[in-house]
Formats: structure tokens, C-alpha cells, sequence
């Protein structure tokens, strides 16, 4: 029942972001010349913004929020619980020169609530605050733009409240992502290695690559998939891999004058691990976009 409620929450959040007046998808006639109007402009505009606001490498300074949440099977035939966490992952970019970018990516996680099994074996549930991500990206766009490489150090703090939310680690590693730009279309993928360098956790080895495919409609509709990629490289190998894939649709709007992408994502898992592995994820983001706060060239 709690998880049909978070479902039914994410769609009406959807619904009423569709249906509310999105200030760029106004339909107009063109007129008998073809010129055209101010609302294919704006159509124009809306799946450009749309389009920035799903790019990894956008000029813009992207606002992000992402909520999972995780139905998972816990361990010895403990039935169903739902794994939820609220996100904050901002992206923001400093122009290092006319062809180089720097891009910064925190990522917050605010609550983590996860179902676990206490060590009498009975269900309970620890909620706190969560390990922080921090990837770095320089990167170079190529063929005018249309093909963006980067590539940067990641690094993950101990930052959880409690042992049971975090890897009480300190881990750094490489990160690499690619963008490719169509006319309608968005694809990117970010791969994220880290290693324990530091903290009283078990030592860590593990990776995350999110890969996506968006497709912008003019009137800012998106339709798409954001598959993603776990491998703990010390665990053992029936315990190893999560992956999950789905669609992905959303719609973006101006809240208060700010373009906001909203997503709505419903995920499989198809490879997971064998114990305590999630099964399913309904995934809700919204990204509001704003100019970049810094424009001038650093060299």
C-alpha cells in the first residue's frame, strides 16, 4: 500500500505538470507565408531546454532532484520492503577556456530509508542522512558540439548518520562520460570507478555507470530510458551486478519562470543481486535549470 501511494503521488505530480500552462508549447497556426510563429519558437525553445536540461555537459546550471523507490526482497524469505531516497545532485560548469568546460556534480542524498533485518533476524528500518558523491569532469566538445568527452576524478565522503546508510569510507577514483547531440535526441553515458582510500568501512572496489537515451518532442514532452549500472567488485559474483532499465517520460514547464524537467521513470532490474536485491524502482526527477552563475573564461 505505501508503494502504490508513492506511485500514485509521482503520476498526479506528473499530471499536473502536463497540464499546467508550460509557457513554451503554446500551438499557434503559421501563417499563410510560413513564417513562423511565436508558438513555433517557442515549441523550438521547449525541446532545446528540454534537451539541456537531460545533458550531463549542459551550459546550464541544473537544479536537480531525484526520488528512488527501491521494492526489494530482504534476506531469509523476509518478504517485500521499499528502499527510498531523496537526492539533491546539482550540475554546475565553469568555462575553463573557449574549448574546455569544467563540470561539477555533488551528489546529496537528504534521506535514505532503508529495510533491513535486525540481528535477531526481525524487520526494522534505519532513515538518515546518506554517503556524498562529488564527480569532476573536464570536458571537450568535437564535430561543433554534437560530441562532448570528458572524463575527472570522483570522490565519495562517509557522510551517512548511521553505519547502516553509508560505507563509512572514504573512496576516490576515476570518472568518464560521453554526450552525443541529435536534432531530437539526447544519448549520453557516465561511468564512475571508486576505491577506498580511507575510513573504518570494509574495503570498497565498486562502480556505477548511468547510461540515457531522451527524445525531445517540440512541445517539450520527453520520451526515453535511463538504464543503470552497480558492480561491487568485492562481492561474490552472484552478489556483484544490479542493472535496471524502463521508461522514461516527462514534460517540461516553467515554475515561476524557471524551465523545470520533470521525469517520471519506472524501472526493472533484471540482473540483480540474489540477496537482499531490489526488483523494482519508480524514479521521479525534476530539474529545474537556471543561466550558469559563471560565464567568463578562467584562461
Amino acid at each position: 500500500m505505501a508503494q502504490q501511494r508513492v506511485i500514485a503521488r509521482l503520476v498526479v505530480v506528473l499530471a499536473f505538470a502536463c497540464a499546467a500552462n508550460p509557457g513554451f508549447a503554446q500551438t499557434q497556426a503559421t501563417t499563410t507565408h510560413g513564417t513562423q510563429t511565436s508558438g513555433d519558437r517557442d515549441q523550438s525553445a521547449a525541446a532545446a531546454m528540454a534537451q539541456e536540461a537531460a545533458n550531463p555537459f549542459s551550459s546550464r546550471w541544473l537544479m536537480q532532484i531525484q526520488q528512488n523507490n527501491n521494492r526489494m526482497d530482504l534476506p531469509l524469505e523476509s518478504g517485500t520492503r521499499v528502499q527510498s531516497n531523496l537526492m539533491f545532485q546539482p550540475l554546475m560548469s565553469v568555462p575553463l577556456s573557449r574549448e574546455w568546460g569544467l563540470y561539477m556534480r555533488p551528489v546529496v542524498t537528504i534521506v535514505n530509508s532503508l529495510p533491513h533485518l535486525d540481528q535477531n533476524g526481525q524487520r526494522e528500518r534505519t532513515a538518515g542522512f546518506g554517503d556524498t558523491i562529488l564527480g569532476i569532469a573536464a570536458a571537450h566538445p568535437l564535430f561543433g558540439g554534437r560530441l562532448v568527452l570528458g572524463a575527472g576524478p570522483t570522490f565519495a565522503f562517509p557522510t551517512a548518520s548511521e553505519r547502516e546508510l553509508g560505507q563509512d569510507t572514504w573512496q576516490i577514483g576515476p570518472d568518464v562520460g560521453a554526450t552525443l547531440l541529435g536534432k531530437n535526441f539526447i544519448a549520453y553515458g557516465f561511468v564512475q570507478q571508486w576505491f577506498k582510500v580511507g575510513g573504518d568501512g570494509r574495503d570498497t572496489n565498486h562502480m556505477n555507470g548511468t547510461f540515457n537515451f531522451t527524445y525531445t518532442f517540440a512541445n517539450g514532452f520527453t520520451l526515453g530510458t535511463q538504464p543503470n549500472l552497480s558492480v561491487d567488485w568485492e562481492a561474490p559474483e552472484d552478489n556483484r551486478v544490479a542493472f535496471s532499465i524502463g521508461p522514461q517520460i516527462g514534460k517540461l514547464c516553467r515554475c515561476g519562470g524557471t524551465p523545470t524537467l520533470f521525469q517520471v521513470q519506472v524501472q526493472y532490474y533484471p540482473v540483480r543481486p540474489d540477496i537482499a536485491g531490489p526488483t523494482w524502482n519508480v524514479q521521479l526527477q525534476a530539474t529545474p535549470t537556471i543561466p550558469a552563475l559563471i560565464k567568463k573564461a578562467l584562461f
